[in-house]
């Protein structure tokens, strides 16, 4: 409670918080706020998704209704996947938004205008590929149907997971779809396997899916994924303030995970319909990091950029993507300076 406290406080020190923060600045931008405005926004417009991760928590617990009072309305929107999400960006329906690192990497690579301040999650054993009965390995999926929700991390791993079994995109039918459909199209018997995040996959297994293999295991590969937090530019740049008591609720709902499971899977499950022991274990499959951690050379300090660089090369390879930016274009779009002030 003391900290939803002080970040309720925070917001009216708007220019304390600007002496620390530049929302304008990749991590590697020497470029200035000076000027921007000081204030609020009357309204911040959220893209969300069923990923049982801490945004669901500072969703559920109303920690950001609660840090900014009635000084700003916030109205949060459910979206399906990545894609989605970079579509509404590029529409203007939302300031902040969820993204995998593979969408992410497309939105920079094609010129969206956002930056990263957050890491919601390392993305390990949440997202995998689960195949039906008698398909035992991925080189048995050839000639299969296997669904996923195309420009997503998901859709980038089972491309690197074909790819590392030596199969090829038409060894296979790899076809589109979000996962609330990839779940109805699994239990009519209309796909053979499908590469897809919790809660979805655990609903497969439930069903008899066997898991061919995961995230966590690709991460091992070199291919790792994370589900990340996009601020518009236009945002961030008018409005740091309110970015840096944003990302202070989504540090303080990785503090309960991490010091309060209990509590934080019960206030997932609330979101997404399911026993809080299917929460708690579902947590228990992504990697959280608190702002110190994400702040440093192994994420937002420079690992993340090249990641995103080397997720685009990828899709480039794959022909997903026209076009890759200089690696550097990757670091800009990355701020460290919100989690390097978080409270």
């Amino acid at each position: 409670m003391k900290k939803k406290t002080l970040a309720k406080i925070g917001i009216f020190t708007a220019a304390a918080a600007l002496a620390v923060v530049s929302a304008a600045c990749g991590s590697n931008d020497d470029s200035s706020n000076a000027g921007e405005s000081t204030g609020l926004p009357e309204k911040i417009v959220i893209g969300y998704q069923n990923i049982p991760n801490g945004d669901l928590v500072v969703k559920h617990d109303g920690l950001l209704e609660e840090a900014f009072g009635d000084a700003v309305s916030v109205e949060w929107k459910l979206f399906d996947s990545g894609g989605s999400v970079n579509e509404a960006i590029l529409a203007g329906a939302i300031d902040i938004g969820l993204v995998g690192s593979s969408p992410a990497s497309r939105g920079i690579s094609s010129g969206i205008e956002y930056q990263i301040p957050w890491i919601f999650d390392v993305i390990g054993k949440a997202e995998a590929l689960a195949a039906k009965s008698g398909i035992n390995s991925i080189a048995d999926l050839k000639g299969k149907t296997v669904a996923t929700p195309f420009a997503s991390t998901s859709h980038y791993s089972l491309l690197a997971a074909l790819e590392d079994a030596g199969l090829s995109e038409s060894d296979v039918k790899v076809i589109d779809s979000e996962p609330d459909a990839i779940l109805a199209a699994w239990q009519q018997g209309d796909i053979d396997a499908a590469y897809v995040w919790n809660p979805v996959l655990a609903k497969l297994t439930a069903d008899g899916g066997k898991v061919l293999i995961s995230s966590e295991d690709l991460s091992k590969k070199g291919k790792t994924t994370y589900d990340l937090a996009v601020v518009t530019t236009s945002f961030a740049t008018k409005y740091p303030a309110a970015l840096q008591t944003w990302l202070n609720q989504q540090n303080a709902a990785v503090t309960k995970i991490r010091e309060d499971v209990d509590g934080a899977a019960a206030s997932i499950a609330a979101e997404l319909n399911i026993p809080a022991a299917d929460a708690k274990k579902q947590l228990s499959e992504l990697i959280f990091l608190n702002a110190s951690e994400q702040a440093g050379a192994e994420y937002l300090g420079g690992g993340l950029a090249r990641n995103l660089f080397a997720a685009a090369e990828f899709n480039l390879k794959l022909g997903k993507i026209e076009s890759v930016k200089e690696e550097a274009a990757y670091n800009a779009a990355i701020l460290t300076t919100y989690a390097s002030a978080a409270k």
